[in-house]
């Protein structure tokens, strides 16, 4: 039963903090045992950028189109929710 929720006293409290503490150092001197560094791996490619170059542009999409779609906009600009599905 000391999985349920009960209140902690202040004894308690510390000795949880005393409990992570020694996790904390336990771990950290794991960690300085550890004499290899390991690296980022280097990765060589013979074609690593784009080429620059004209766009093609898709003829059949046009701002109408997408605006005629959209449920809510006013003159320049589509208008979406804000934060409301969080």
């Amino acid at each position: 039963m000391d999985f349920l929720f009960h209140k902690v006293s202040e004894k308690e409290k510390e000795e949880i903090k005393k409990q992570a503490k020694a996790i904390m150092d336990d771990f950290s001197k794991q960690l300085s045992r550890i004499d290899k560094k390991i690296e980022e791996p280097l990765i060589e490619r013979k074609h690593f950028e784009r080429q620059e170059g004209k766009v093609k542009v898709d003829e059949s999409f046009s701002r109408e189109i997408m605006f005629k779609n959209a449920e809510h906009k006013n003159k320049d600009f589509i208008v979406v929710e804000k934060g409301e599905w969080k």
